[in-house]
């Protein structure tokens, strides 16, 4: 019997889930202008994640595209980018703490990316500390001409989503992102949606 699963990621939260080789893996952006934070673990060994360090440097781009694989810090394919409907994407930033809300933006007790992702991956052993970098999916991230990274609002349209297919059993967590302070969620933060299947879903 085939499988068909569906994760609700609640506005400026996180959702975390397990994805097994061979399923396909689709991240929606439901009201469209949200990010989308996604780091993976390997299951059963958490040492091995997905890496956009890795993937930069098998991909010689900052940016992937479909057809492309997403590498581990072991510089083994994890995912591979079956549909787009998007298109920008962001591998560049860091997800945000506690730290950046309090000292960039004075403000306390914020939800933030690394929280959120932490929360559920602390139940297989992640340290926060070891927490992987995301691929921040849907973030605008453009690079200058001088080189310089800038952050604004997505380009996503409600319904935008990005299809995997998944190489090796999983743990994934993905964070809706809570910043509502400055542009980069269009100043309103939205749900993000998930759909886990065994079947190849409709390509867009």
């Amino acid at each position: 019997m085939s499988c068909d699963h569906h994760v609700h990621v609640p506005a400026g939260h996180g959702q975390t889930f397990e994805v097994r080789a061979g399923q396909y893996l689709t991240v929606i952006d439901s009201n469209g202008q949200q990010a989308a934070d996604f780091v993976a673990v390997v299951l059963g060994d958490t040492a091995q994640h997905l890496s956009p360090v890795h993937t930069r440097r098998h991909l010689n781009s900052l940016f992937f595209q479909v057809g492309d694989h997403l590498y581990s810090n072991t510089d083994e394919p994890l995912l591979t980018v079956l549909s787009d409907s998007c298109g920008v994407h962001d591998a560049n930033v860091p997800a945000c703490d506690s730290t950046r809300f309090s000292i960039d933006f004075g403000v306390d007790d914020h939800r933030n990316c690394l929280d959120n992702l932490h929360e559920g991956l602390s139940a297989y052993g992640v340290l926060a500390v070891n927490v992987p970098e995301p691929f921040n999916l849907f973030q605008n991230g453009p690079v200058t001409a001088d080189g310089r990274m800038q952050v604004t609002d997505p380009t996503s349209k409600p319904g935008d989503r990005v299809v995997f297919k998944v190489l090796k059993d999983l743990v994934c967590a993905v964070s809706s992102c809570p910043q509502d302070i400055i542009p980069g969620n269009g100043l309103l933060v939205t749900p993000i949606d998930i759909r886990i299947s065994d079947d190849a879903p409709e390509l867009v």
